[in-house]
């Protein structure tokens, strides 16, 4: 009887998937038109509205008929039904065969943490979960990042000192003699011939 089930929620996905791929992008009227008017869909109501009067040529709009298959209705792409978490409370509900958890943003670190632990515990599938590890990521990299100028910052440093110390060193061996300088009037002159 499961195996059925399956079988026919996994038909019911592809089918809808197929559906939504025909599927036409529904946009608000005139959207295209209008910087000011966004393209989330609003149902067209003018009397004389070419949408709502479905004439030729002009975007198709929202109907009943674009509905997927009622056995898909609601569950994700992977076949599990989504479950929104707050706490680790949550998970104890949860059919691990059947259901999904996604972790709601508003969750702090420490309890996203609990929760993770937890749903690896009972093999609960976190559909989330890449975001987690790209913000982990994201954090290590950072600290990567801090690290690695800190330890340039510190080389520089460290050159420096080198140089000084060694540009200490020469000074007093190599007696430099100063460059002799022009006159103000012989910079002129060579200025005059140049032009």
């Amino acid at each position: 009887m499961k195996e059925q089930n399956n079988a026919a929620l996994e038909k019911a996905l592809r089918v809808r998937k197929r559906l939504k791929d025909k599927k036409p992008n529904f946009v608000r009227h005139e959207s295209w038109r209008y910087d000011r008017l966004k393209e989330s869909w609003r149902k067209p109501r003018g009397i004389d509205n070419k949408m709502r009067r479905k004439i030729k040529g002009w975007p198709a709009t929202v109907n009943v008929g674009y509905r997927g298959p009622k056995a898909a209705r609601g569950i994700h792409p992977s076949g599990y039904e989504e479950v929104l978490v707050y706490n680790e409370e949550a998970l104890k509900e949860i059919d691990p065969k059947t259901q999904a958890v996604r972790i709601a943003h508003t969750v702090g670190k420490r309890t996203r943490a609990k929760i993770l632990v937890e749903a690896r515990k009972k093999k609960i599938k976190v559909l989330n979960l890449g975001e987690i590890e790209e913000k982990v990521e994201e954090k290590k990299e950072e600290q990567g990042e801090e690290k690695e100028e800190e330890e340039r910052e510190q080389e520089v440093e460290e050159k420096e000192e080198k140089e000084e110390k060694e540009g200490e060193e020469e000074k007093p061996l190599e007696e430099e003699t100063p460059k002799p300088q022009r006159k103000k009037s012989e910079k002129r002159e060579g200025r005059k011939k140049e032009q």
